[in-house]
């Protein structure tokens, strides 16, 4: 809990041509020897991420990648890994070789910025070399010497504090002295010796805002809410335990999840509100699409792959064809695809699960979140989404 995990960091995407210097621009700017550097085309043939500290930047994601004019079938393979970066990068740089004209390859990189709406900077690499030329608005540099880093990172600087706008988790919910009850199940799928992360990042949203923020389990909780004085704010649940903390909570006191809370902080909140009802229309043979933005050992009562369609079948009484995606993985096509559920996306920073929503949108597919899903099927959702004015008059 001691550093900003990757989804809240900015993402800065590093693109060019092969040998055009990107990794030894990369290099030269973290101080470290992130990528491999040779003068072999294609040296980088996976994108290399690596989260740092990077001054006067502050916490970023740095990202290289493959050459752009990657050539054969493998090579075009790693063209596509390239483009799906754009798709989490919320600032990108473009290194080009400034002893050559931009070539094809550059103006369409030049072109994808543009047309996702991508803050980005170009970057003449090479400057030692005879013939250069520094484009105009672009940052001339030496990845060799080390000339015009400095200057790099202060135009990096200035550009980041413009892509990252505030969100409002949990904080603008409560006021200074509120106390707020999370309820954490510890079970099979609970990791071992931590909290998740949407729960750690909840209690220090809390703790910044002057809230009290007390920790129990689904057992324990009626005890805690007797020993209180007066009603918490909120209950705040983990959404697999909702049918379980739902009858535990008086009507009066607002109960949301983590994940609810997630859906509104990634930005896909009233869409994933509107979609949640379309479990009510699911038939035979409908394929459903659950979605999770990380990657991690699946165990036998995994919420994604088994409780979730355990429930959607139980509530729709149908035989629901499943597909199930995670980690960076997203398709582009949702052909077929009657519902997305997605997790809360706490792995993710805001531009994927944006593109995600997006896919969705643009292919007629609607998509809800796991928290929202699960209290629609327990009937609760109106309730849980009680404390959130932008909720207006949806349901």
């Amino acid at each position: 809990m001691n550093h900003v995990v990757s989804a809240e960091r900015v993402h800065i995407g590093f693109f060019g041509l092969r040998n055009a210097g990107k990794s030894s621009v990369v290099n030269a700017l973290t101080g470290q020897e992130l990528s491999v550097v040779s003068d072999v085309k294609g040296t980088t043939t996976d994108p290399v991420q690596k989260a740092m500290e990077l001054l006067p930047l502050g916490p970023v994601v740095i990202i290289d990648t493959p050459g752009f004019d990657d050539e054969g079938a493998l090579g075009q393979l790693r063209v596509q890994k390239t483009k799906q970066i754009l798709r989490k990068t919320d600032l990108a740089v473009l290194v080009t070789d400034a002893t050559t004209p931009l070539s094809t390859e550059e103006e369409e990189l030049l072109a994808l910025f543009s047309e996702r709406k991508l803050p980005y900077l170009v970057v003449c690499n090479k400057t030692d070399l005879a013939g250069a030329t520094v484009f105009e608005g672009a940052v001339g540099v030496s990845a060799r010497t080390g000339a015009g880093i400095e200057a790099l990172k202060e135009r990096l600087a200035g550009l980041v504090k413009q892509t990252a706008p505030e969100r409002p988790l949990v904080g603008d919910l409560v006021q200074e002295g509120d106390t707020v009850v999370l309820v954490t199940p510890i079970d099979e799928s609970a990791p071992k010796g931590r909290l998740i992360l949407p729960q750690q990042q909840t209690i220090r949203d809390l703790l910044d805002h002057y809230a009290t923020a007390l920790v129990t389990q689904t057992e324990t909780l009626p005890a805690t809410l007797a020993a209180l004085k007066a009603p918490p704010r909120m209950v705040i649940t983990d959404s697999q335990a909702f049918s379980q903390v739902a009858p535990l909570v008086p009507a009066e006191v607002p109960l949301t999840s983590f994940s609810i809370l997630f859906a509104r902080y990634k930005g896909n909140f009233l869409s994933a509100v509107k979609s949640a009802v379309v479990l009510d229309s699911l038939k035979d043979g409908d394929r459903v699409l659950i979605s999770e933005g990380c990657t991690h050992h699946r165990q036998c009562g995994d919420i994604g792959t088994v409780k979730l369609p355990a429930l959607i079948r139980r509530h729709t009484g149908c035989e629901i064809d499943f597909a199930f995606t995670s980690g960076g993985t997203f398709p582009e096509d949702l052909n077929g695809i009657k519902l997305v559920i997605h997790c809360g996306a706490c792995m993710l920073n805001e531009k994927e699960m944006a593109f995600r929503k997006q896919t969705a949108a643009d292919s007629g597919v609607p998509m809800t979140n796991y928290g929202m899903a699960i209290a629609h099927m327990n009937g609760i959702l109106k309730r849980s989404l009680s404390l959130f004015p932008e909720i207006g008059t949806v349901l």
